[in-house]
């Protein structure tokens, strides 16, 4: 029998496409989980597994974000994956940037910060896939600074949860039982 395990920090891994804008950063970090035995190996299901459907105190705390960050002209969630969409895939919110078999970017550009969240499975201990999330945030301005230090600790939460979220939906339906 499987059992989902816990997220927890690792280093920022060297290997990812991200890894160049780690230096000047005002933000980078990064959470593995152990993928379940059976697990998909396709990235962007394993994206989608964590960044779609989040639940709901997620959706409240991003509904609360965005309600407080409107006056200050910070775009909404839904503004971001709108105008993504109309570009392109989204994954959640989130404008898909790139993908390849290992990893997938998402990620946007704005006049108060740039943000990019990788997602990365690699091979774990013992023969197991980790599934990774690597965050990545340079600050443009005051606007910036301020709303990623706001922000932080729940971003932290959040990424943790996510993969969690994703470990748990990627499970197969025999190892849960």
């Amino acid at each position: 029998m499987n059992h989902i395990h816990k997220a927890h920090a690792i280093p920022v891994p060297s290997d990812s496409t991200l890894a160049p804008l780690y230096k000047g950063a005002d933000l980078v970090d990064a959470y593995a989980i152990q993928l379940p035995a059976g697990a998909s190996d396709d990235i962007e299901v394993l994206a989608r597994a964590g960044f779609e459907q989040q639940a709901w105190w997620i959706r409240a705390l991003t509904r609360a974000r965005d309600m407080i960050m409107a006056p200050v002209g910070v775009k909404s969630s839904r503004a971001v994956g709108i105008a993504a969409a109309a570009q392109g895939t989204v994954i959640g919110f989130f404008p898909l940037q790139s993908k390849s078999l290992e990893e997938l970017v998402m990620g946007a550009d704005d006049r108060h910060l740039d943000f990019r969240l990788a997602i990365q499975q690699r091979a774990g201990a013992a023969g197991s896939r980790e599934l990774v999330v690597v965050s990545v945030v340079h600050c443009h301005n005051l606007l910036g600074r301020t709303y990623l230090a706001a922000i932080t600790p729940f971003h932290r939460v959040i990424a943790r949860a996510s993969l969690e979220q994703a470990a748990r939906r990627v499970a197969p339906r025999a190892s849960l039982i």
